[in-house]
């Protein structure tokens, strides 16, 4: 998209029939992006008003109706290692789905269910779809969900393959597939023309949004908003009243340009958990240092500092060409009762989950071996999108 483009798709939204945009009238209230409404192939009541009093992005440890996953298939990078692949993401699921659903989609549902028959997975909360996919990080091209007069409402950001890096136009379609096909309860759907992926924002609930400028900022994402034009239209969106910027910390290995849930995560409205670096030795001393100094300094809704809980990084995993591995333990999942945490079989692994207890007293904390997944850049954060309460259909 070149500069100044975003405002002329301002002025219509577009209503998607077999894959035909069809002009409608113009849209209220927005002067900005491309907006897309769809339900069952007709024009959806618009609800969503930019910059309204009462419209918020909820906190991930709000209930949750559903996780959504992607199942590892042929066509993936996990080609090379599908059987271990498949393992993890069915450890995963087997202990969401004893709390709440999974929609787990696939390009072919016949032959995901010859998958998982060799998989102890439950099958009473499991929703499966047919979809075509890329690859299976659900986190950064699943939908947003939002809430406005305490509806809920989803917002489906355009995904570009972490800044072009890798094919992503299956991925992409996933959010307009799932909510053609009826798979939510929501009506609305909001396309804003915005690139954005969730790993890499966020939300306490009440306004505030944690993220990165390394990410958001980055040229490869939206080259024609600045940080101020940006902020209005994430405002507008999902009515965010503080944004933190964190400008310093990284993982060696994370190919998503600083995505702030292998980093830092909000616990509550108070509390942030956040990578730590003990070893001067190590590359990420120096960086996850300063990022802690700006933990330090962000201020909470009543203007006191945060509780903050350092996760101090696990030793340096390489994979077979030497290339360090993005482990960290920031990258857990809050979800019904309990936080999902990754795990290397590392003895700070221990260290990890006995602060992640102090930071989730009411919740059980539980262990997930998530080695295999970070050979492909990610872990259980990010092959897992939350839905909210009140999404499904």
């Amino acid at each position: 998209m070149k500069k100044g483009d975003e405002k002329a798709l301002g002025t219509e939204y577009t209503r998607m029939l077999e894959g035909r945009p069809e002009k409608c009238q113009p849209l209220k209230l927005m002067d900005w992006g491309h907006c897309s409404f769809f339900s069952g192939g007709t024009v959806t009541p618009v609800f969503w008003e930019k910059n309204a009093m009462n419209l918020r992005l909820p906190a991930e440890w709000e209930e949750q109706d559903a996780i959504l996953m992607a199942w590892p298939h042929e066509k993936t990078d996990w080609r090379p290692r599908l059987a271990a692949a498949r393992k993890t993401f069915a450890d995963i699921m087997g202990h969401i789905l004893a709390r709440e659903k999974v929609v787990l989609i696939a390009p072919d549902l016949d032959a995901l269910r010859r998958d998982l028959a060799s998989f102890p997975v439950p099958r009473l909360r499991l929703i499966l779809y047919e979809t075509a996919t890329d690859d299976t990080w659900t986190r950064d091209f699943g939908p947003i969900a939002a809430i406005q007069n305490g509806k809920p409402f989803l917002i489906n950001f355009e995904f570009n393959g972490w800044g072009e890096k890798y094919p992503a136009y299956h991925d992409n379609r996933v959010t307009q597939v799932l909510h053609r096909r009826g798979l939510f309860r929501t009506p609305a759907l909001i396309r804003p023309g915005l690139v954005l992926e969730g790993g890499s924002i966020d939300s306490d609930g009440k306004g505030a949004l944690l993220t990165t400028e390394r990410c958001l900022l980055n040229p490869n994402r939206n080259p024609y908003l600045s940080k101020t034009e940006l902020e209005e239209k994430l405002a507008e969106l999902m009515g965010i009243k503080k944004f933190l910027w964190l400008r310093h910390g990284y993982l060696a290995g994370d190919d998503t340009d600083g995505h702030v849930d292998i980093l830092a995560r909000f616990c509550s409205a108070d509390t942030i958990a956040f990578s730590s670096c003990e070893d001067e030795g190590d590359e990420h001393f120096q960086e996850l240092k300063r990022m802690a100094e700006e933990l330090a300094d962000f201020r909470t809704e009543d203007g006191r500092p945060y509780r903050l809980i350092p996760l101090p990084i696990p030793s340096a995993r390489l994979d077979e060409t030497g290339r360090r591995l993005a482990a960290g333990y920031a990258n857990f999942l809050i979800i019904n009762r309990a936080v999902l945490v990754p795990t290397y079989d590392d003895p700070k692994d221990a260290v990890a989950l006995e602060r992640l207890r102090e930071a989730f007293p009411d919740r059980e904390i539980i262990g997930i071996d998530c080695r295999e997944l970070i050979r492909q850049g990610g872990s259980l954060h990010c092959a897992t999108m939350h839905l909210p309460k009140g999404i499904l259909g």
